[in-house]
């Protein structure tokens, strides 16, 4: 009988045991997930303020400005004594810069990535991958300076009135600042297409060049897309490229040879002075702010439906 009581009560302190043990590893995992929680938040919670606060100074802003001349007027002077509030050669000056940098970093980055993805040997690869990323960590207040003070004078041997600051040097230098992340992001998702797609196209008797442009380019299609589409958001939001070595004159201009400023340019420049808060030539910041915010976001939702597309039509 005691026997009994002492093993009735040893079973009985092991399943409290358990249940304490179970109790307290709920409460540590509850702790987990709400710390998890709370990191997952943060991001959120900092794209709204950002969304809240340039909504509030883009109703200020417009509360003043007609939007009608916002969109259409094609000076943008709202630091002098009488201003003018035309985005137009602020934006026309973003897409040139941005077009000349795509320019250079699509193919060059998209024929890196197939080479290093499909051709290069190991020993190879191990010796170009560090370039690149070296490029990628260069600092862009230095590839300014290298645009303005290298590029720009070989340029003006070779195009015909080309001005000291202009678009064409600070596009081709972008080009080559965005390459890396072109070619790295390209590199992944060509070597995410599965062994099996390569053997069967290859026991089909295809060659290997066609092999990449019938196989391997489509099936890491969506990764290539998404790489581009990081690309030229990085282009539109470069700020340091653009107003070292294409200046800070807004001009409706399409001349790559040109004088321009850029959104992220203009927003240098009246950083840089004394605007009192609240005032329209301050506000006026917030508002390339939020035209960049809007620029960059529908350039998020095109990648999205082109992946989508081409996801659905090789699935």
């Amino acid at each position: 009988m005691q026997g009994a009581k002492l093993t009735a009560g040893s079973s009985r302190s092991a399943r409290e045991l358990g249940l304490d043990r179970r109790g307290g590893r709920s409460r540590r995992e509850t702790a987990i997930a709400a710390l998890l929680l709370l990191a997952a938040s943060v991001s959120v919670l900092t794209t709204l303020g950002v969304i809240v606060v340039l909504t509030s100074e883009v109703f200020g802003f417009f509360s003043q400005v007609s939007i009608l001349e916002f969109f259409t007027a094609t000076k943008w002077t709202p630091l002098f004594a009488n201003p003018s509030f035309g985005i137009a050669p602020l934006v026309s000056g973003t897409l040139l810069v941005t077009f000349i940098a795509l320019l250079v970093a699509l193919p060059f980055g998209l024929g890196a990535a197939i080479y290093l993805s499909e051709f290069a040997s190991e020993q190879t690869r191990a010796v170009l991958m560090p370039i690149l990323e070296i490029l990628a960590g260069i600092p862009t207040v230095v590839f300014g300076y290298f645009a303005l003070l290298f590029v720009t004078p070989i340029l003006q041997r070779i195009v015909p009135g080309l001005n000291f600051f202009n678009a064409l040097s600070a596009g081709l230098v972008m080009g080559f600042m965005i390459l890396p992340t072109v070619s790295s992001l390209s590199i992944d998702a060509m070597q995410a297409v599965p062994r099996s797609l390569r053997e069967a196209g290859y026991g089909l008797g295809a060659s290997k060049f066609a092999l990449i442009i019938k196989v391997i380019v489509p099936a890491a299609l969506s990764g290539i897309v998404a790489a581009f589409i990081l690309g030229m958001s990085r282009a539109v939001g470069e700020t340091m490229i653009v107003t070292l070595a294409a200046g800070q004159r807004p001009a409706l201009t399409f001349d790559p040879r040109e004088t321009i400023a850029t959104m992220t340019s203009f927003i240098v420049q009246a950083a840089t002075g004394d605007q009192p808060a609240g005032s329209l030539a301050s506000r006026s910041l917030y508002v390339v702010g939020a035209m960049l915010f809007v620029i960059t976001l529908g350039l998020n939702v095109l990648s999205q439906q082109v992946v989508r597309r081409f996801q659905e039509k090789y699935e």
